[in-house]
């Protein structure tokens, strides 16, 4: 289902950093795990979904915010999967480029008939993948080693309105 991962550069032989894992059971966890994978790197043919066991995963490469905080530029595989899936779409997302990258920029969660809701991963771009399910069961696990990266992801800042 997921394609072979590559393109690491200088890969740390340090494992000072703790390898993150965590649940998700709620939309506090979900927000924990967007800001983990915030600017995570994912290629379109690493994100699948098993509707016979309702299991939806992506395997990306995230930037390490709180490497970064203590002045380290580092990028991890990760693994995030949902379970309890009923229903996966997306939309700006080409699936016969499978080799084309996308960034993801955050998970939302949206409540409909409780404990049920959608999982919303958005994409830079206007990409999203929107996964409709019976509740909020999932993990986000650092698959492999940590490598160091030349580039910090970077957000426009929006202008503050000026007053007359």
């Amino acid at each position: 289902m997921f394609g072979f991962l590559t393109g690491r550069s200088r890969q740390m032989q340090d494992h000072s950093t703790p390898t993150l894992r965590l649940l998700v059971q709620d939309a506090e966890d979900l927000a924990v795990i967007s800001a983990h994978m915030q600017d995570a790197v994912v290629r379109v043919g690493d994100m699948g979904f098993q509707p016979k066991s309702g299991l939806f995963a992506l395997v990306g490469f995230r930037f390490d915010w709180l490497a970064a905080s203590e002045g380290r530029k580092e990028r991890c595989q990760v693994g995030l999967h949902f379970e309890r899936v009923l229903k996966a779409s997306h939309k700006g997302i080409d699936q016969a480029h499978p080799e084309a990258t996308l960034s993801l920029l955050g998970l939302v969660f949206t409540p409909t008939d409780s404990p049920a809701g959608v999982v919303e991963l958005v994409f830079s771009g206007g990409a999203a993948v929107r996964l409709e399910v019976e509740c909020l069961e999932g993990q986000l696990r650092d698959l492999g080693p940590r490598w160091q990266t030349s580039r910090q992801p970077g957000h426009a800042e929006v202008a503050e309105p000026q007053s007359n």
